[in-house]
């Protein structure tokens, strides 16, 4: 903890810029770098807890305010903050909307929003309209309009977006961008990856998990029963997409120079959550008598204009063990994360036999893993958490655009509605709009190696 405590005072002393390329985007101004980052938290759940315990291990950031309607959620935060040494913040959540107090506290320089996704884009908004340089966990948006609305703020008011997410920092990924980066795939064909993950259980607010408790959910439920759940009953979409999609929209510079152009989604029928219910709470159970909409298996395949064809599956409420299932292919060769294997044209021990990938993702770790990964200890997700912090942050500080923006956000987040609709019309293809009006064509990418220094 103390050495990464120390790290963060000397980097922001010495400027290193691991915001990962910090680029400026249209009509949006900087300003000079702040020492101190004032930091209002909206959502002090398990995931905004998470947040805060990464910044308080800072020392470029004052804890401001803070804002859950669950007062036991914000005495949690509270008791972190005052354990840490930190000043008591001001605190928010008597009501639904009292958030945007703590957005009106002029001393606040960004605001870190890790509530339900229902609440996502109006907090965002919100924040934004209110100058706010905002940071935005996963999923982005829930509509199209919504994802419009992300952009259409950002560009109106010249306040930053980022979207939070943190497997685009995961270890094994940015080694795998390394290495699409060096060409070592040869031009890049397709992509698989997804959300895999069992979810019918309850994460407890102890982080603990409690097998058998998502049987209720909604007003009954706890944790994210008590909202997530709702989504599988009244929606047949992939609800979930960005933590495979984003990761591989930056290894395919969606947004700079490449975009998302269609997206056809099927859906299996859905018996999972039913299944569970009547396991764990009986036949009689009310819920039993539910019609969950959701497909247990949601299966898109999106085609970029580049050519790449890339596969996202949403799996969530049947039993199986957890993956992203990320697949990177191209001409010269592929890495698959199942299974941790690679093959290489001609540079593969065998021909046409996989390779254990630990070796090549070692060899490709990424220069900033390389560098600071014994800092990000501790932090949460196997050390991503930090990452995605300290690019906001870095990026915050400076006022200029983060590496992951309000475009990207909305493109990503886009996959919702779109496979929604495609699914309910027997898996027709959707048009993706364009989020950047047609400026990804002149949109440079992101060099992730060389602008992380």
């Amino acid at each position: 903890m103390s050495s990464r405590r120390d790290f963060v005072k000397q980097s922001a002393i010495l400027g290193t810029g691991i915001a990962l390329a910090p680029q400026l985007t249209f009509g949006t101004n900087i300003n000079s770098t702040k020492e101190k980052l004032n930091v209002g938290f909206i959502g002090v759940g398990l995931r905004g807890t998470n947040h805060l315990n990464n910044s308080l291990l800072r020392d470029d950031i004052n804890v401001i305010a803070i804002c859950d309607i669950d007062n036991k959620r914000n005495n949690i935060a509270l008791e972190m903050i005052e354990k840490a040494g930190q000043k008591k913040p001001q605190v928010f959540g008597k009501y639904d909307y009292d958030y945007r107090n703590l957005l009106a506290l002029k001393d606040i320089d960004a605001v870190i929003i890790s509530t339900p996704w229902l609440w996502h884009t109006r907090m965002a908004k919100d924040s934004m309209l209110a100058g706010k340089y905002t940071g935005l966990e996963v999923s982005a948006a829930n509509t199209m309009e919504e994802c419009w609305d992300l952009v259409n703020t950002h560009e109106e008011t010249g306040s930053h977006l980022m979207i939070l997410e943190n497997v685009c920092y995961r270890r094994d990924i940015m080694a795998v961008l390394n290495m699409a980066k060096q060409n070592l795939f040869g031009e890049l064909l397709h992509f698989r990856c997804g959300y895999q993950h069992d979810l019918r259980f309850v994460k407890l607010n102890d982080g603990k998990t409690a097998y058998g408790k998502g049987v209720e959910f909604g007003e009954k439920g706890i944790s994210e029963s008590a909202w997530r759940t709702q989504h599988s009953l009244l929606r047949n979409a992939d609800v979930y997409p960005t933590h495979g999609v984003g990761p591989i929209a930056m290894m395919s510079d969606i947004n700079r120079g490449n975009r998302f152009e269609t997206i056809t989604s099927m859906a299996t029928k859905g018996v999972g959550i039913h299944n569970y219910i009547v396991k764990h709470g009986g036949k009689d159970h009310p819920n039993a008598k539910l019609k969950f909409k959701q497909g247990d298996i949601i299966t898109s395949m999106i085609e970029t204009s580049n050519g790449e064809t890339i596969i996202v599956t949403h799996d969530c409420n049947s039993p199986r063990p957890y993956s992203l299932g990320f697949r990177v292919q191209g001409s010269e060769g592929l890495w698959e994360v199942d299974g941790n294997r690679i093959y290489i044209e001609d540079k593969s021990e065998k021909s046409h036999r996989w390779d254990d990938a630990t070796p090549w993702l070692k060899k490709y770790d990424h220069p900033l893993w390389q560098k600071y990964g014994e800092h990000a200890t501790g932090s949460g997700h196997g050390g991503m958490d930090f990452f995605v912090l300290q690019a906001f942050v870095e990026s915050a500080k400076k006022n200029i655009a983060p590496p992951l923006d309000a475009y990207d956000a909305a493109a990503w987040s886009a996959i919702t509605p779109l496979s929604e609709v495609s699914i309910a019309n027997n898996g027709e293809p959707q048009d993706f709009p364009d989020f950047t009006r047609g400026n990804w064509v002149k949109r440079k990418p992101y060099n992730w190696i060389k602008d992380t220094y």
